[in-house]
């Protein structure tokens, strides 16, 4: 690779360790009211064998308890390192703090190299800078959610879906196994498979894409669908139906803002906008030609603004994928000049 990339890298590689060592010092009570936290002790949970998601079942489905509303694997994860000889929050945090500055430099090296393919070299490290520093990376960095790592891997499974769809597909599957906020994307995948794939192959190509999406999720998901299917997938169904929650005052969203004089208007009967600009993207995505960059980029920033629930840590989704698709319309430059 160009050394002008590496030494790019390091850079950036050296501002942000210093960036989320400025963290760790954090104590671990004032994280216990994080989602980090409520991953360990789910985890705890299922080692005292108790299922996660039964706790559900005593809800109305609007108002938050800290549900599991994951997929298992983190809950597994955390299971498996409890088990494995670190037991407490706090060993979890040491394990778990190095591991989300590895993805989130992953998604810096990735944003870089996609610029720098191209020849922007200026314009790839503003870019990169700003997914390393930015205000969104910064809150993530000190509350230690999951975003880092299901980003990363989705972002790999964008740059790698040309060249190689099955790795593309599984790296999706790992993100939707971490964090399924990026789920609105599946059928941006399989629209993909349709439009680009070989006229005789295309519903197999779809199949198999559909199932090694699902196949992480999926498989383990498994056991708690057998422990009890009830609780399972209503916790997963939660984030639909809760209540509009922000960590944004002053800024609800539209669904919000008509249920005061619409009480009706909750659940998933406030997601029917958001779900049909959804849907017009996907139209036009198989209609008109955008690339899939572009298109799961405006999926997500649909989420962002018309979803009932607004989390800081949510904005980093469409940034990600916005940055890319400024330019993915720029073609690489040629083999011999390439990274």
């Amino acid at each position: 690779m160009n050394q002008r990339y590496w030494l790019a890298l390091l850079l950036l590689a050296t501002v942000g360790l210093l960036m989320h060592i400025s963290f760790w010092s954090i104590p671990a009570s004032d994280l216990m009211g994080e989602d980090i936290y409520y991953i360990w002790l789910e985890g705890k949970r299922i080692i005292a064998g108790e299922n996660p998601y039964a706790r559900v079942l005593a809800s109305d489905m609007r108002a938050n308890d800290k549900y599991a509303t994951y997929f298992p694997l983190a809950y597994l994860v955390s299971a498996l390192v409890q088990k494995l000889g670190l037991p407490t929050f706090l060993d979890w945090l040491y394990l778990w703090r190095p591991l989300s500055f590895f993805f989130h430099l992953g998604i810096v090296a990735l944003t870089l190299k996609y610029f720098y393919r191209r020849g922007l070299w200026l314009f790839g490290f503003v870019a990169a800078a700003i997914l390393l520093l930015g205000r969104w990376s910064l809150y993530i960095t000190r509350v230690h959610h999951l975003e880092f790592a299901a980003i990363f891997f989705l972002l790999l499974s964008l740059v790698l879906l040309r060249a190689k769809p099955r790795l593309a597909l599984l790296a999706f599957s790992l993100s939707l196994g971490i964090k399924q906020i990026a789920i609105f994307l599946l059928p941006l995948y399989l629209i993909y498979f349709w439009v680009n794939g070989d006229k005789d192959r295309r519903i197999k190509d779809v199949a198999w894409g559909f199932l090694i999406i699902l196949s992480i999720p999926v498989l383990t998901s498994l056991p708690f669908l057998l422990w009890n299917a009830e609780g399972f997938l209503k916790s997963i169904m939660f984030s639909a139906t809760r209540l509009g929650s922000s960590h944004i005052d002053g800024a609800p969203s539209l669904d919000v803002i008509l249920s005061q004089d619409l009480p009706w208007l909750v659940g998933l009967k406030a997601k029917l906008l958001m779900l049909a600009l959804v849907g017009l993207v996907y139209l036009s995505f198989w209609r008109e030609k955008i690339g899939i960059l572009a298109a799961t980029a405006l999926v997500m920033m649909v989420f962002l603004y018309f979803n009932s629930v607004l989390f800081l840590q949510y904005f980093l989704w469409p940034l990600s994928l916005t940055l890319l698709a400024l330019v993915e319309r720029v073609p690489p430059l040629a083999p011999q000049r390439q990274l």
